[in-house]
């Protein structure tokens, strides 16, 4: 029976604007419904808290962090939240709305997947949670009814109500927050989860997309916590025999009871993923798994909620394993107080043997296993997190390899010798290869790049960056890359050489300021954009004493905006003796005088037959400026 009808909010107008059309699912702690924004006219989905929690000031404060810390991841496989408020009793998400079913539908109604099938749904909600988990962020509630399939095959990972920021998911006093089915060890026994919880969590939704069922089952919440911090997840092919032992050894890894083992992020894990697959083959990839029930057979839906349940579980709540729950833990019990006096029950004997006993179990563990350490895992880490966790560890990093790799990033860690998980004799000696990136690189396109950003660009693609220079431009801000050699898409081989060309920006025509005053000079060239210096000495010039005598760039010249201009200011001509040329011939008489360093002007008499100077402007042995003009007559005959 349809239960939408009945719901309160279903046809109401949330806020004034959204309207509610349909309830899409329930949990415990909220409803999720399909409305339409009548502002924007687009459909999207309204993650509605229930009411009764909204007095609750720590899931409200849930409410709005997941709004804050999934509006600051773009990535298109993370549904994206468009709005937050509230309306009366009602606290709302707006999210985007993905069309389609969850895996946890999926499962319903396929039971176990092919492995080509679920890799292909594992790596997007990996990069997802990789996204997440670069930004800071711990998902913590990672299962199938929190990855959405659409009708047009995309994935998208949701729900981001336990988010927290990476090392400030810190327990509250004996409760424990998640799903117990996808609870890691550290999260049920110290409360505590990083981006290594979330990787166990899909290392656990990889062996049900595998097998069809959970790796760990139990009458009660309380029994499933018990396996997965007591029990290994066993290999997925104990249930579906015939499966790659890679796919085994990928869950093993993603699912590793102790943390350091574990990749340590979904970054990593997509990495590990991806290499698995590159492993298998077609035969292993689409090797048909046994249905895990008849299709179409009904489950309880009540199992898939999200549920809070604020004490200890109690035995009629057998089917609540799934649910993302608050769940106390028991106190130890007291010991039993003794007696005054009283003596211990049983022979002394029997003590001793029991002691020896342990003592020789000691003994057997030490030389088992006390003497060694496993190595951790460090697979996608950069080269200093990797040494430090395996020093960490107690172990030694030796000879360091480099090698190229299609997997993983350039200087992250792409293979260990021994490998993660292997125990080798505590003081032991680690070999890691670190990635150079991919045999052959593409040079990325810099154009408009600020030269900073460019080079780190460079160097995360494994390209240097080569020679430098610079140009004008009119449309690539001053300081940015204008193009590179060689151009954008071109193929190099890694630690290549890439010229880049810098813009000076729009280039300045520089005026003309000599013989204004240093003031009227300064002014001039500010106003266009050009820096000011004036020279300490001054010289002689033409140019009035205290005026600008000359400038470091000519007029017409072009410079970039901030460019240095260099004045040199005049003090005054230099006063010359002046060569005494009258009975000299008109030719000899010009040379004397611009030898001198004068300008020379010559003026003839009707009829202009002459040619020896009878007179000079300036009369000989007198001084005058440098450079000032003396003026000849040559009468005529």
């Amino acid at each position: 029976m349809d239960t939408t009808l009945q719901d309160p909010l279903v046809g109401h107008l949330l806020d004034g604007r959204y309207r509610v059309d349909a309830r899409i699912a329930v949990g415990g702690m909220a409803t999720v419904y399909r409305a339409v924004d009548t502002r924007l006219d687009r459909v999207l989905a309204l993650k509605v808290m229930h009411p009764a929690l909204a007095t609750d000031v720590a899931f409200v404060e849930r409410f709005i962090r997941e709004a804050k810390s999934v509006a600051r991841l773009s990535h298109p496989n993370v549904v994206g939240v468009f709005d937050q408020g509230a309306d009366g009793a009602y606290v709302y998400l707006a999210m985007e709305y993905v069309a389609g079913c969850t895996l946890r539908d999926v499962l319903r109604e396929r039971g176990a997947l092919r492995p080509r099938a679920a890799l292909d749904i594992l790596e997007p909600v990996l990069a997802a949670l990789g996204a997440a988990h670069r930004a800071g962020f711990v998902h913590r509630d990672m299962k199938p009814e929190n990855v959405l399939i659409g009708d047009d095959g995309r994935v998208k990972v949701a729900d981001f109500g336990l988010v927290r920021a990476v090392g400030s998911a810190t327990n509250t006093t004996g409760s424990v927050l998640g799903t117990v089915s996808y609870l890691a060890p550290e999260q049920i026994e110290h409360g505590t989860a990083d981006t290594r919880a979330d990787v166990y969590a899909c290392g656990v939704v990889l062996y049900e997309m595998l097998t069809g069922g959970k790796p760990h089952g139990g009458d009660t919440p309380a029994q499933v916590l018990y396996r997965h911090l007591n029990t290994d997840v066993p290999a997925p092919s104990v249930a579906v025999p015939g499966l790659a032992p890679e796919l085994d050894e990928l869950v093993a890894s993603a699912t590793a009871r102790n943390p350091d083992v574990r990749p340590h992020d979904a970054v990593a894990l997509l990495a590990l993923t991806r290499e698995t697959r590159a492993a298998l083959g077609d035969e292993q990839l689409d090797a048909v798994p046994p249905r895990a029930h008849a299709p179409g057979e009904e489950r309880d839906a009540s199992e898939d909620r999200t549920s809070v349940i604020p004490r200890a579980p109690l035995p009629t709540e057998d089917r609540q394993v799934q649910h993302t729950s608050r769940l106390t833990m028991p106190p130890p019990e007291p010991r039993a107080a003794r007696r005054p006096g009283s003596r211990p029950r049983g022979p002394l004997l029997v003590i001793a043997a029991v002691l020896l006993a342990l003592g020789l179990g000691a003994g057997v563990w030490y030389i088992n296993s006390g003497q060694f350490t496993r190595v951790p895992a460090v697979l996608g880490q950069s080269e200093a997190q990797a040494t430090k966790r395996i020093a960490d560890a107690g172990l030694d990093v030796g000879a360091t390899k480099r090698a190229f790799s299609e997997v993983y990033e350039r200087g992250t860690v792409m293979a260990i010798d021994p490998a993660s998980g292997e125990r080798i004799r505590g003081n032991g000696t680690v070999t890691l290869t670190i990635s150079r990136g991919p045999r052959i690189v593409k040079v990325p396109n810099l154009k408009g790049k600020p030269l900073a950003e460019a080079r780190k660009l460079l160097e995360r693609e494994g390209l240097a960056p080569g020679v430098i220079t610079s140009a004008f431009s009119e449309d690539i801000a001053q300081g940015a890359v204008v193009s590179s050699d060689p151009e954008p898409g071109t193929e190099r081989s890694p630690d290549s050489a890439v010229a880049l060309v810098v813009s000076k920006g729009v280039p300045i025509d520089v005026p003309d300021v000599a013989g204004e005053s240093v003031a009227d000079a300064t002014r001039t060239l500010q106003d266009a954009g050009l820096t000011v210096r004036v020279a300490p000495e001054r010289v002689h010039s033409p140019e009035e004493t205290g005026t600008v005598a000359a400038q470091s760039l000519a007029e017409g010249s072009r410079a970039a905006e901030g460019d240095t201009i260099t004045l040199t200011v005049s003090k005054g001509p230099r006063m010359i003796e002046v060569p005494d040329v009258v009975g000299e011939k008109a030719d000899d008489a010009r040379s004397a005088l611009e030898d001198a360093g004068f300008d020379v002007k010559v003026e003839k008499t009707f009829p202009f037959l002459g040619d020896t100077v009878s007179g000079q402007s300036v009369d000989g042995g007198s001084t005058a400026p440098e450079g000032s003009t003396i003026t000849l007559t040559i009468k005529g005959l």
